[in-house]
């Protein structure tokens, strides 16, 4: 009797735990799971009715069932409504306005989103989740066009635009190029009013800028702006590789940059400095001049730049160089700056107030020298001997910031200096022509100034 009643208590025991585990096993299961639906919904929305707004709903057990209602405070409507048969992991939902059914005037309206999972919690009826929007309508485009801007751009130059951007959703404001460079505006004057330099390369053969401004319902204005372009031809420049260049020089600056160029020949070593370097350290000069102000300007004035007094051109800016080593074309570079020359370690003049953003040594440019001016205006100078300035530091018109010297890819003492407006480098010449600047700047600004006020 003993073992009978031993062996009926264990079996029990073994039951007890056979279904405590089983119980166990579902509450921890997915169908048992107890997190409600995922909606991605944004809490509001501006919507311009013409794109769907996609709604992502995801579940762990699966999504059941889902709807949408639009309500504008009075009437409401059912945007979509389904009952899958086989639960999804996840689902979109693309909501559409009503074409018919649904009359209303109004801007502001509810979305509201629910979702119930295939989950058997909550007494087989699953998890339920409810997301709503305020959506605001929005099909009115941007409020844009041109107030003033330079008459014409000469490639490799400057142009100045002013115009009149206004949307109470503006998401976006920028001026696109036909060769794929954006140049952001800097607020102007009053509001909504906004000014950019524009700069067209010396290698791009053609330019146009449109003036793009989205809000935030995906309403799109565009304006052209239009300038008589003016072509310019620049200097090309076929130049023979010689031994003792590219043993001293070229091989002291490739090794200095990369310890590993000890196992390149020549050819190679010259190739990864006037290429790979090169273009590393131009890239780093646009990243750094590619910067604009986001704070409202009233003005903007600047003396031409004279950096090195008694000065001699030795070199133009915009020179396409052809490189030939033994009769064959090995590489080939563009030269954007302009190179002066006068006595050694001659002083380095900054011809207008700004702020030096840049002050190391930067490969082919050696100890290199970067002043942000305002409205995307920089200044640069290559080739130093010696800092004078250190980054942060403002500097007012007449300081001196260096010495003029040979570092990097230079084989005489002199100064490269260089001139950028948004990360693109050009014409120098114009910016040491104050008639120029008049012209095509100051008094581009301050008609606009006089047309806002009107």
């Amino acid at each position: 009797m003993r073992r009978k009643k031993s062996s009926s208590g264990i079996v029990v025991l073994i039951v007890l735990i056979l279904i405590t585990a089983s119980l166990a096993y579902l509450y921890n299961s997915k169908i048992f799971e107890r997190k409600a639906p995922t909606i991605e919904l944004a809490d509001k929305i501006n919507w311009n009715l013409k794109k769907p707004i996609s709604v992502k709903i995801s579940d762990e057990s699966g999504v059941k069932f889902v709807r949408a209602t639009l309500n504008d405070g009075k009437n409401s409507i059912v945007l979509a409504k389904k009952l899958f048969e086989i639960s999804k992991d996840e689902y979109v939902l693309n909501i559409k306005f009503p074409r018919t059914g649904f009359i209303s005037n109004k801007k502001l309206f509810e979305l509201t989103i629910e979702a119930v999972d295939a989950s058997k919690w909550n007494f087989l009826s699953g998890n339920q989740a409810i997301k709503k929007s305020i959506i605001h309508v929005d099909t009115k485009r941007p409020e844009l066009f041109v107030i003033n801007n330079s008459y014409k751009i000469i490639r490799g130059g400057v142009a100045t635009v002013v115009f009149k951007a206004k949307d109470d959703n503006l998401k976006e404001l920028y001026i696109q190029t036909n060769f794929g460079k954006i140049f952001y505006p800097t607020p102007f004057y009053k509001d909504n009013y906004f000014v950019s330099l524009l700069a067209w390369p010396s290698h791009e053969k053609s330019f146009k800028a449109t003036i793009i401004a989205r809000d935030k319902a995906g309403n799109i204005a565009k304006s052209r702006v239009r300038f008589y372009l003016k072509g310019k031809k620049y200097r090309v420049s076929r130049l023979n590789l010689n031994d003792k260049f590219l043993d001293g020089k070229i091989s002291d600056l490739a090794e200095e940059e990369n310890p590993s160029s000890v196992s390149m020949d020549r050819i190679e070593r010259f190739k990864y400095v006037n290429e790979i370097l090169r273009g590393n350290n131009e890239d780093k000069i646009s990243k750094i001049t590619s910067k604009i102000p986001t704070k409202m300007v009233s003005s903007f004035f600047m003396k031409p730049f004279y950096p090195l007094k008694n000065a001699a051109a030795v070199a133009s800016f915009g020179d396409h160089r052809y490189f030939s080593y033994g009769g064959n074309l090995v590489s080939e570079s563009y030269h954007l700056g302009l190179d002066l020359a006068s006595t050694a370690e001659a002083d380095v003049m900054s011809s207008n107030a700004g702020i030096v953003v840049f002050a190391k040594y930067n490969g082919i440019y050696g100890k290199n020298i970067i002043i942000s001016h305002g409205m995307g205006v920089y200044s640069l100078y290559g080739h130093n001997s010696s800092f004078l300035v250190d980054e942060g530091e403002h500097v007012k018109r007449g300081d001196i910031i260096s010495k003029t010297g040979m570092t990097g890819l230079a084989l005489g003492d002199h100064l490269h200096f260089g001139m950028l407006v948004q990360g693109v480098e050009v014409r120098p010449e114009e910016w040491m022509d104050k008639n120029w600047m008049k012209d095509n700047i100051f008094d581009i600004i301050s008609s606009a100034k006089k047309i806002i006020d009107r």
